[in-house]
C-alpha cells in the first residue's frame, strides 16, 4: 500500500483535482500566504482554492520545501503518481442550516463515504461498461479506520484520487452537499488578472448611470418565455427531458436544444466537446462591429444533479434557471435586432456538476489563445427565494474579481433596486474556471448568504413548486443584461415585433 507523507499540518479546506502520470513523486503545497516572485513554484501554481482561501502548488520536494520554510503557514502533501488518477478536492458547498435536517457533518460524511468507497465503486464498475477496472484509491495512513480513498484529509475538505474514466459518475455517489473540484492538468502560471482589464472596469463602473436605452431593452425580458424555457429543460413543459446529467442523452438534446434556440436570435452557435463522452459546451457568439478582438462572456451550466439513487435530475433552479436566462437574453438581442460595439459570447457549460470540467476546459484554450477577456460572468442558481425574505442577489465572497463583483452589484442599484445585494459563500461554479486563469471574473446567485433551496442537488428541483420565484429570475436576468450592455456597448432598433 502507498503511504502518503504529510509534512506538515494545518486545518484548512481546499478545493482541488491533480492529473496523475507514472513517474517522480510530486508535493502538494497548500498556503493562505503569497509565495514570493522570485519562489522556484511561482510557476507551479494550480489554484486557490477552500475557506479560508489558500494557493495550491505541485513540485518536486526540494522546491516545495524551500517555498514552505519562507511561509507563515503550509501544509505540504507527498502524491505518488499513478498513471490514470485524477485528484479531486471535496468540500461542502454551503449550505444552511435551516436545510440540513439530521445531515451529518462533513467529516462524518467523508468518513461513511470512505468507508464504503470501493464497494460504492465496484458497483459503478459492475452497472457502467464504461468503466473497465475495479478503482483502488490509497488513503493517507495517518487516518486509522479510513478505507483506501484518501489522499488528504482534514475536517473540512478532503482529496481523493480517481481514474479519469471515472468522473463522468463521481457526483452520482457523492452526499447531496458535497462537491468536487478538479484541478487542472497543467499549471496554470499564476497569472494574475492583468491591470489594464482591473482599470477597464473601473472605468466603467465610474461612468456608469441610468441609461434609457438600456432600460428599453431589459423591459423586452418576457417572463412567460421564460417560463416556458425552465419546463422546458425540467421536462414540466412536455419536452421528454429526465436528466440534463452530463453523461446522458437528454443533456446532449438539451445541448441541441439551447443552440437552436440561441442562434434563432442571430448568434453563431458551436458544441464543443471537452472529455470523450460528456455532452459539450455550447459556444455562441455575436461578433463586435467594430474591429477588436475585447471580448465578454456571460455563461450558465446546463447539466444537472439529482438525488442519491435516482435516474431523474430536473435541475430547475441549479442550473435551469441561469441557462433559462441566457436563452431570455438572446432573444431579447434577436428581436432588437442589438448589435454589439465589442464581442459578446452567451456560454451553455456541461460538466460543472462533476468538479467544473467544461469551464475549465474553455477558460484554459482561452488562456493559451492569450484570449482577450473583458469580463465573465456566471449565473448559476437563480430562482429560489423564500418568502419571509426580500428577493435577493448574491456575489462571490472569496473567488473572483471584487471590482467585476462591485460593477454587478452597482448596475442592480441601477437596474434592479428590488434586489437586496451581498455576498454567499455558496461553492462552486464555472467563473472559478476564469478567474484562476487570470481572466476579469464573477458570479450571481439567488441568494446573499448561503443555499436555502431545499431541492438543492436533489429530483424534486422543479420550477413548479414553492420558492421557485420567476420575479427573481427576471431581475437577476436585469442585472446580467445591464451589466454586458455596459460593458459591451450597443446599437439596437426600435422594433416591437415579437
Amino acid at each position: 500500500m502507498l503511504k502518503f507523507k504529510l509534512v506538515s499540518i494545518a486545518l484548512w479546506s481546499l478545493v482541488t483535482i491533480l492529473p496523475l502520470t507514472e513517474g517522480n513523486e510530486s508535493f502538494l503545497l497548500l498556503t493562505p500566504d503569497r509565495v514570493a516572485e522570485d519562489s522556484c513554484l511561482l510557476k507551479s501554481y494550480f489554484g486557490s482554492y477552500g475557506r479560508p482561501l489558500r494557493h495550491a502548488f505541485i513540485g518536486d520536494v526540494n522546491c516545495v520545501m524551500e517555498t514552505a520554510r519562507s511561509l507563515h503557514s503550509a501544509l505540504m502533501v507527498a502524491v505518488p503518481t499513478v498513471e490514470g488518477r485524477r485528484l479531486v478536492w471535496l468540500q461542502e458547498a454551503g449550505v444552511d442550516e435551516s436545510i440540513r435536517g439530521d445531515t451529518p457533518t462533513f467529516d462524518d460524511q467523508i468518513t461513511e463515504l470512505a468507508n464504503g468507497w470501493t464497494t460504492l465503486l465496484m458497483k459503478q464498475s459492475e452497472s457502467s461498461t464504461m468503466y473497465e477496472e475495479s478503482v483502488q484509491i490509497k488513503v493517507e495512513a495517518s487516518s486509522p479506520g479510513l478505507d483506501d480513498a484518501m489522499v488528504y484529509r482534514d475536517g473540512a475538505g478532503t482529496i481523493i484520487a480517481v481514474p479519469e474514466s471515472f468522473l463522468p459518475k463521481l457526483d452520482t455517489i457523492l452526499p447531496r452537499f458535497v462537491v468536487p473540484i478538479v484541478l487542472p492538468t497543467t499549471s496554470l502560471g499564476n497569472i494574475p488578472v492583468s491591470q489594464d482589464a482591473i482599470e477597464r472596469l473601473q472605468h466603467i463602473l465610474s461612468k456608469l448611470s441610468f441609461n434609457p436605452s438600456i432600460a428599453s431593452v431589459l423591459s423586452h425580458l418576457n417572463i412567460l418565455r421564460m417560463q416556458k424555457d425552465v419546463g422546458h429543460l425540467t421536462g414540466e413543459g412536455g419536452s421528454g427531458l429526465v436528466s440534463r446529467h452530463s453523461f446522458t442523452d437528454g443533456a446532449r438534446d438539451a445541448a441541441d436544444w439551447i443552440r437552436g434556440e440561441i442562434e434563432k436570435s442571430g448568434a453563431t452557435c458551436e458544441q464543443r466537446p471537452f472529455l470523450e463522452g460528456f455532452s459539450p459546451n455550447v459556444i455562441c457568439r455575436y461578433p463586435a462591429i467594430h474591429n477588436t478582438t475585447a471580448t465578454t462572456i456571460l455563461s450558465a451550466h446546463y447539466d444537472s444533479r439529482g438525488s442519491f439513487g435516482s435516474l431523474r435530475a430536473p435541475g430547475g433552479d441549479d442550473d435551469g434557471s441561469g441557462t433559462a436566462h441566457l436563452l431570455a437574453i438572446a432573444r431579447v438581442i434577436g428581436q432588437k435586432n442589438i448589435s454589439f460595439h465589442h464581442n459578446l459570447e452567451l456560454v451553455a457549460f456541461a460538466g460543472e456538476e462533476q468538479g467544473l470540467l467544461g469551464s475549465k476546459a474553455y477558460a484554459h484554450e482561452l488562456r493559451a489563445q492569450d484570449a482577450n477577456i473583458t469580463l465573465h460572468i456566471q449565473a448559476d442558481m437563480l430562482a429560489y427565494h423564500s418568502h419571509s425574505e426580500p428577493p435577493q442577489l448574491g456575489l462571490p465572497d472569496l473567488i473572483g474579481l471584487p471590482e467585476a463583483a462591485y460593477l454587478v452589484a452597482n448596475v442592480s442599484k441601477i437596474y434592479a433596486p428590488e434586489l437586496t445585494v451581498g455576498y454567499t459563500p455558496a461553492c462552486c461554479s464555472d467563473h472559478q474556471s476564469f478567474h484562476e486563469q487570470g481572466f476579469p471574473a464573477t458570479q450571481v446567485f439567488e441568494r446573499a448568504g448561503r443555499i436555502i433551496d431545499p431541492m438543492y442537488h436533489n429530483s424534486g428541483d422543479i420550477s413548479n413548486r414553492t420558492g421557485y420565484d420567476f420575479e427573481q429570475l427576471k431581475s437577476i436576468t436585469k442585472v446580467t443584461f445591464a451589466t454586458i450592455l455596459e460593458v459591451v456597448g450597443f446599437d439596437y432598433e426600435e422594433n416591437e415585433a415579437t
